[in-house]
């Protein structure tokens, strides 16, 4: 609790001792410190046109809050200027359908379509793992918190896969009138027991997750990377990444965008969630 509590107290103070020690910055390093999208919760705000070039937050019933103009400004260096597989078009576009027109378009931080994507290293009896949790924001009483929503593991995804061959082995229809005994072949003496589930049974990785967990069979060692996936805009889809490099376009940036037509934001998740 001592930790969290300075943790908390360290990001409220952190920008005041940056700024008060700025006189030994130059004007170069003051622009950086400006351009860089260093917090998730920044790039909320740059986005919504919710600050200014400094970071000073604007607040409803401000002038220039979430103001048009400062839109078009922020929303250009708020992708990765190094990717070339978002064209100019593309992002044009989307900047035009969020800033540019009559009913512009926001992010909500507390609102569902977006969810973290956090690949984590685990020791997994003595050798060294990775698996993705996806981590989406749940209210709870006056708060919200992060949960783990699902596991993506390519470990669980290879352990079942039905027999779909016209040999498939099967329980006899009539195995209820021998008190199913024939449960003792299927079971033990068949390393595809998911054979023996109905059609439609989808295996639940975040159960396996945690009972490893639970059970020691596996231990958290670190946080790896991090993402986010955003299906808030209607009709879009776009990812944020963390870029930690030298110059002005660093920090939280749009690292995938993508234009959806009807129905392929569902495919999508899909295939996120590991499950296309």
């Amino acid at each position: 609790m001592i930790r969290c509590v300075w943790y908390v107290w360290l990001l409220c103070v952190l920008p005041e001792m940056v700024w008060a020690q700025s006189g030994s910055l130059t004007k170069e390093d003051e622009s950086a410190l400006y351009a860089s999208t260093k917090l998730v919760n920044q790039f909320f705000r740059r986005f919504n046109g919710e600050e200014d070039e400094k970071g000073d937050r604007y607040y409803e019933g401000d002038r220039n809050y979430r103001q048009a103009k400062l839109r078009q400004k922020y929303l250009p260096i708020l992708f990765d200027a190094s990717n070339t597989n978002i064209s100019d078009n593309l992002k044009e576009e989307f900047i035009e359908e969020v800033a540019e027109k009559k009913d512009q378009l926001f992010l909500d931080f507390h609102q569902s379509g977006f969810f973290a994507e956090v690949n984590a290293v685990f020791d997994d009896r003595g050798n060294e793992s990775n698996l993705i949790l996806l981590m989406v924001l749940q209210q709870e009483r006056l708060g919200y918190e992060w949960v783990i929503d699902d596991v993506v593991s390519s470990k669980y995804q290879g352990l079942f896969g039905k027999d779909t061959t016209a040999n498939k082995k099967f329980i006899h229809p009539m195995s209820h009138e021998l008190d199913f005994m024939t449960l003792r072949k299927a079971l033990q003496d068949n390393d595809r027991p998911e054979d023996y589930t109905p059609h439609a049974f989808e295996p639940d990785y975040l159960t396996l997750f945690l009972y490893e967990m639970k059970t020691g069979k596996q231990q958290f060692k670190t946080v790896q990377d991090v993402k986010f996936h955003f299906f808030q805009i209607d009709g879009w889809y776009f990812e944020i990444t963390n870029f930690k490099r030298s110059g002005y376009n660093t920090g939280w940036l749009i690292s995938n965008l993508v234009k959806l037509n009807p129905g392929e934001d569902d495919l999508l998740k899909a295939y996120l969630y590991g499950k296309g």
